[in-house]
């Protein structure tokens, strides 16, 4: 990967930028994006120095090899439309849009156009993303390998089935927010009992941060490492059984396959 493109350069295309500069993957005048967004293209290049900008979308796939499309899934198909005609064999298409299938992709780009599409999460902004992806027909396994190097820069990536990436979408892609929902509900548990914000928020986070690296690095199931934690009688499991009675595993569950089918329900409009 000598060249990469952006088109958007928002968040996920800051932190991905920036990424792969840090791991010395692509060097930094070799990247460069495009945005309509004054704000968006300004905190690009504080973000990523050395980075180019371009005017046009035309302009990104003038000079990269390896694009990648960081827009919105609604905005999808005028991009494909700006961009199709300066659609080269040497370019390979990254997408980063929920929903956005493969077929759709293709259907917007010459014939032959090497495709590969990725679900990442906003993780990745601090280097702990968690990122799936999947590769059209005509991608090359050398294709796969940039890709998944340039994901493995910001975080941790697995190349899955496409049919799983609503799943994935539902899980690491929208997870974030679930966990965060999570970590405040504890810290306000905490306010409730007398803790100050500050530090029940601080303790909050570092718990669940602590818990998630636990379940990483032990080997052992979240069941297993629950076990480890809840003794007969304690003040634990009156806490999960306080969870028992709302349906926390339930709620959290439902989460999860609402985000599912949206995302399928995206890739179909």
């Amino acid at each position: 990967m000598k060249t990469l493109g952006f088109i958007g350069a928002g968040r996920m295309a800051t932190a991905l930028a920036t990424g792969c500069i840090k791991a010395g993957l692509v060097p930094a005048p070799g990247v460069l994006a495009s945005d309509p967004v004054a704000e968006a293209r300004h905190k690009f290049a504080a973000a990523a120095p050395g980075a180019r900008l371009v005017d046009s979308n035309g302009g990104v796939l003038a000079d990269a090899d390896t694009v990648i499309l960081a827009v919105k899934p609604q905005m999808m198909s005028r991009v494909l439309g700006d961009i199709r005609q300066h659609a080269q064999p040497r370019h390979l298409f990254v997408s980063i849009a929920a929903g956005v299938t493969l077929a759709r992709l293709a259907e917007g780009l010459p014939s032959g156009a090497r495709l590969i599409r990725v679900m990442p999460n906003t993780p990745c902004l601090v280097g702990l993303g968690a990122s799936c992806y999947s590769r059209g027909a005509t991608a090359t396994p050398d294709d796969a390998e940039s890709v998944r190097r340039l994901l493995t820069s910001v975080g941790q990536a697995f190349e899955v089935e496409e049919s799983q990436l609503d799943a994935v979408t539902g899980l690491s892609g929208s997870g974030p927010a679930f966990v965060y929902t999570v970590i405040e509900a504890l810290a306000q548990g905490a306010i409730a009992q007398g803790l100050a914000a500050d530090l029940a928020l601080k303790l909050a986070a570092q718990t669940a941060a602590g818990a998630a690296a636990m379940v990483q690095q032990t080997g052992l199931t979240p069941a297993e490492l629950r076990d480890q934690v809840a003794s007969p009688g304690g003040t634990t499991l009156a806490g999960l059984e306080a969870l028992g009675r709302r349906d926390a595993a339930g709620a959290l569950q439902a989460a999860v396959e609402a985000a599912t089918r949206r995302s399928r329900e995206l890739g179909k409009t």
